[in-house]
């Protein structure tokens, strides 16, 4: 079977390079190039990072080092255009209006397992794979993506928007081995990368101040921070699309005068009057809902039913959340939830699990807590 690896220069993917040529499968290796750093000129200047090599060419340069190492051969794609279009776009536009966007779920979904498997079948490769924790599981002809063995590392909220023809085609080497033992593997072939930092910045846009990075795109626009019991001002801050829901770090918020300190964190972002709302102390009920609308769903293998009772996660690494899902219409469910949760936050993705298969999931849209709307 010919198999195309999208290789990022980092340790993941080169292990699964390895296991899948360890298996005898005939493989190359394709670095993807989907954004350039130079062109928008969001880097330069920047003391955290080296001005003498975009952070993406650094990380072809580990690709190289790993494909030479494994003697297996390298492509190189640039998806700079579709990137802009599909993802960066989108991301934008959340983040004007207040939401709070997860881009890399839209990069797999329209680049890694669409732009790049193009790609791939173009060239005559069977199959594609990727150094995504994640499982997939075939049977009576239906794909399953499922949980990984590593659940800590688990990545299926990331590809929660990926189709069945697109799963059909994809594999997933490292669904049943640990990060401890992919780190392992790297050693054992004296791979350069073997101790590479995961990365833990916005697909392939990289480890930066990500507020700053927004300034490039959003100019900041300050206002007030206002505390939400009292409506009287405390602070000022930079603009409201720079902050998310339940954030306590970063909001500039000194010590009051005859107040003793509690901290505090955001509950509500008015993007209309450029107003962002905090509340100091225990969180107690501000952040929590009880149910919520989520829309632009997809479902990879099967769709729940009408009223039964499923597990979403609201955001990454979160705990499975029982939930009962209610159809509205074809694009819109309601989402009762088992107990209130908290920082259920509009823009961020609602990913549907039924035990260890990932369904899809959607966007959350509205948030409610005992009738009343939360996210407005």
């Amino acid at each position: 079977m010919k198999i195309l690896v999208g290789l990022s220069g980092g340790v993941d993917s080169a292990v699964a390079l390895y296991l899948l040529k360890k298996e005898g499968h005939d493989v190359s290796a394709c670095f993807m190039r989907n954004w350039d750093s130079l062109a928008n000129n969001d880097y330069l200047g920047n003391p955290n990072i080296n001005n003498s090599q975009c952070p993406q060419e650094a990380d072809y340069d580990d690709a190289l080092k790993v494909a030479k190492k494994l003697d297996v051969p390298l492509l190189r794609i640039d998806f700079v255009k579709e990137y802009w279009d599909e993802v960066f776009t989108y991301l934008i536009k959340e983040y004007e209006v207040g939401r709070t966007p997860n881009p890399d779920i839209f990069c797999n979904k329209y680049i890694k397992f669409d732009a790049f498997l193009k790609f791939a079948k173009e060239k005559g490769f069977d199959m594609i794979a990727m150094g995504h924790y994640a499982k997939r599981i075939d049977k009576d002809g239906v794909a399953y993506l499922c949980k990984s063995f590593d659940q800590n590392k688990d990545q299926t909220y990331f590809l929660s928007q990926i189709s069945q023809e697109q799963l059909k085609y994809a594999l997933f080497p490292l669904g049943d081995i640990n990060k401890t033992e992919v780190r392992k593997i790297a050693h054992e072939l004296n791979l350069e990368i073997a101790d590479k930092k995961d990365s833990t910045g916005v697909c392939f846009i990289g480890e930066r101040n990500f507020k700053e990075f927004l300034k490039n795109y959003i100019p900041a626009k300050r206002g007030n921070i206002v505390d939400i019991d009292t409506n009287r001002k405390i602070g000022e801050h930079e603009g409201v699309m720079y902050y998310t829901i339940g954030q306590r770090k970063g909001l500039g918020i000194g010590g009051i005068a005859n107040e003793a300190s509690k901290g505090w964190f955001v509950v509500k972002k008015d993007v209309k009057n450029n107003i962002l709302y905090v509340a100091s102390g225990a969180e107690s009920d501000r952040l929590n809902s009880d149910s919520c609308l989520v829309t632009d769903l997809n479902f990879i293998s099967k769709k729940p039913e009408n009223g039964q009772h499923i597990y979403a996660k609201f955001r990454y690494r979160q705990k499975d959340n029982g939930v009962k899902i209610y159809f509205k219409d074809n694009d819109t469910v309601e989402l009762i939830f088992d107990e209130p949760y908290k920082a259920v936050t509009p823009g961020q993705a609602a990913v549907f699990y039924d035990g260890e298969i990932c369904l899809g999931g959607g966007l959350i849209h509205s948030t409610y807590y005992k009738g009343k709307r939360t996210d407005l």
